[in-house]
């Protein structure tokens, strides 16, 4: 089963948003990136930041999409929209920085061989059950960022947070069969991990 069609507003919706309000930003004062944790994952990812008014603030933004199903048939298929607030310790785009996030999206996920619980959440049912909904939250980060050379960075980042979701679950992760409708979550944990290719202009 695919994800939602409407995925596409999660995308172009903050993307226009956020051309408006780079729009006036200068040379030298945005910065292009991919994630290449999600690019192993074979998720489309991209990352758009520019610099804010107040000194030291910048404004991060990435989308994320995947999907495929995977060769060993687990669906891991969702599309993300992850906007941040960085304040960075001494000059933008390089050294540490504080962030804070917020995220939301679509998910179709299942059929992972996994077997372990966390802070409530448990991960179990996606072994046998396929889970499809909608989740958003926020989250607060902490990344460091190495300037490689005038255009280049490579950056990290681990972030932790909150997410709240709604979905149905199904009976088998190829199958129809709804087994339970319209399911509350609350999830707290890992909400951001990056390790990013970076270039400025």
């Amino acid at each position: 089963m695919c994800i939602d069609k409407r995925w596409w507003m999660l995308v172009v919706i903050p993307i226009i948003i956020f051309m408006a309000s780079a729009a006036d930003a200068g040379a030298q004062n945005i910065g292009v990136k991919t994630n290449l944790l999600y690019d192993a994952t074979r998720t489309i990812n991209v990352g758009v930041e520019t610099i804010l008014a107040p000194p030291k603030w910048t404004f991060d933004l990435s989308l994320n999409y995947n999907a495929w199903a995977n060769r060993n048939g687990s669906i891991r298929k969702h599309a993300m929209v992850q906007p941040e607030f960085r304040y960075w310790l001494c000059d933008r785009f390089a050294g540490h920085f504080f962030g804070f996030h917020l995220h939301g999206g679509i998910f179709n996920i299942g059929n992972i061989d996994t077997d372990f619980k966390f802070l409530g959440t448990d991960f179990s049912v996606l072994k046998d059950y396929r889970c499809q909904g909608w989740f958003g939250g926020a989250g607060v980060s902490y990344g460091y960022a190495i300037p490689l050379d005038v255009h280049w960075n490579i950056e990290f980042e681990l972030g932790a947070g909150y997410a709240y979701s709604v979905y149905d679950q199904f009976e088998c992760a190829q199958c129809g069969e709804i087994i339970l409708n319209d399911q509350p979550h609350h999830y707290v944990g890992l909400t951001k991990a990056a390790v990013s290719i970076v270039y400025l202009f």
